[in-house]
């Protein structure tokens, strides 16, 4: 017997306790999450998780391209940079800005503080798809 895509996403569901209905509801609560840290609990009415997230999450990648930090770019010959590429686009609004602006893409490995700079974007992203994470589980009911 195999099990086709929808047979698994039902069980999975079905496993999780939550309903299609449930499941739509959080797409856009996800979407302002990620785009803008902090919006999707604001959205959800989490007032002061949201604003925790607003101000904590983008001053900590703004320190990071202060400190020296980069906005990396895929280079097959550098597999890890795939990762990083997916970290820095965790920051949704801000990468694109911060990339359409010009900043990050100067940055000098000679610098002292170009490796804590790098990591403070990276970690940045990385945690607003935590958040994103979090503002699911709340939107579907499995978190307060």
């Amino acid at each position: 017997m195999t099990l086709t895509d929808e047979t698994c996403s039902r069980i999975i569901r079905r496993a999780m306790k939550t309903s299609d209905k449930q499941v739509a509801l959080a797409v856009l609560p996800c979407l302002l999450a990620w785009l803008v840290p902090g919006t999707g609990h604001l959205f959800l009415g989490k007032r002061w998780r949201g604003l925790l997230f607003l101000v904590a999450i983008p001053l900590m990648f703004a320190i990071g391209i202060m400190l020296g930090g980069k906005l990396y770019e895929i280079d097959p010959a550098h597999p890890l940079t795939y990762l990083a590429k997916f970290a820095n686009l965790g920051n949704g609004v801000m990468y694109f800005l911060t990339k359409l602006l010009g900043f990050g893409s100067d940055a000098h490995i000679r610098d002292v503080t170009y490796e804590y700079g790098c990591t403070f974007g990276l970690v940045s992203g990385l945690l607003n798809f935590l958040v994103v994470l979090d503002a699911y589980d709340i939107a579907v009911g499995r978190k307060a």
